[in-house]
């Protein structure tokens, strides 16, 4: 009598593949180009930017704010750059916020320290501080946006207790999040290169997953934008953070962008226009 077979355990992703986003777009050099140049002419052209506004006490703890008018009244966007929490900095992001002012918002780019000199644990309580700096200084609720490990971030914020880092802080100080290409769970990158500079070990990666965080008072909506054309492990990411929020009263959204690689996705940003920008809008007119 024949042996019935066990069925194959399938065989995990090559996550050294998935997730090294500029092999897979090997034109990122001029695409990042592109990027500092239109971000310089926005710098340059802009009559209503407050620069290098610090919210702590090291170098890249700072912010800049392009505001949409002379007068200060504007909902507030909380952009946050990717760069996997180890290279990048805000300058080479501001026209990211071109879409965003001509609709009536106010676009906030927040620096952080990079890995390895630090943790992403510590960079998480920097961007917090970000947030708390604006909340202070003008007494409004935030859109947190982000790319990349941007993504992430804005995604820590949406799920941070804020009323347990402060009493004057409110419950929604974040209460909306945009990812777009974000990464949620972090134990895929234990085991590849980039983890030398990462510093994760596994009880590390699992606290530093918003995935796995326990959704707060005031968390309302996320939207989890990814490319078609990025790995399926960036495909998963925002697919299990849409669905796994969803289930815990957050109004969570997975949108697959078609055409867009990992950089190309933040191109709409700068559009008034795009569908990304409307969602931004839409989302900072619902808070409050």
């Amino acid at each position: 009598m024949r042996r019935a077979e066990s069925p194959a355990t399938p065989a995990l992703p090559d996550y050294e593949v998935e997730y090294n986003n500029r092999a897979r777009v090997p034109e990122h050099p001029a695409i990042f180009a592109r990027w500092t140049r239109a971000a310089e002419n926005f710098r340059a052209n802009h009559a209503n930017a407050e620069l290098r506004l610090p919210y702590g006490r090291r170098e890249r703890e700072a912010i800049d704010l392009f505001w949409p008018a002379a007068k200060r009244d504007a909902p507030i966007v909380l952009f946050i750059h990717g760069g996997y929490w180890r290279s990048l900095a805000p300058a080479m992001f501001s026209h990211v916020a071109a879409g965003a002012n001509a609709r009536g918002l106010a676009v906030a780019l927040a620096g952080y320290d990079l890995c390895p000199e630090v943790t992403i644990a510590r960079i998480i309580e920097e961007v917090r501080a970000a947030a708390a700096f604006l909340w202070r200084r003008h007494g409004r609720k935030l859109v947190a946006c982000g790319h990349s490990a941007g993504g992430h971030l804005a995604a820590c914020l949406l799920a941070t207790d804020w009323r347990k880092r402060a009493p004057e802080l409110p419950a929604g100080l974040v209460p909306a999040a945009f990812s777009i290409s974000g990464l949620f769970d972090l134990a895929p990158l234990l085991g590849i290169s980039m983890n030398a500079d990462l510093r994760l070990d596994a009880a590390a990666a699992r606290l530093a997953s918003p995935l796995f965080w326990q959704i707060p008072a005031g968390a309302q909506a996320l939207e989890a934008w990814v490319g078609s054309k990025e790995s399926g492990e960036f495909l998963r990411q925002s697919r299990a953070i849409a669905e796994a929020w969803g289930k815990n009263s957050v109004a969570a959204r997975y949108v697959e962008v078609a055409g867009a690689d990992h950089f190309t996705i933040v191109d709409p940003l700068s559009d008034p226009a795009s569908a990304m920008t409307e969602r931004l809008v839409e989302l900072a007119r619902s808070i409050g």
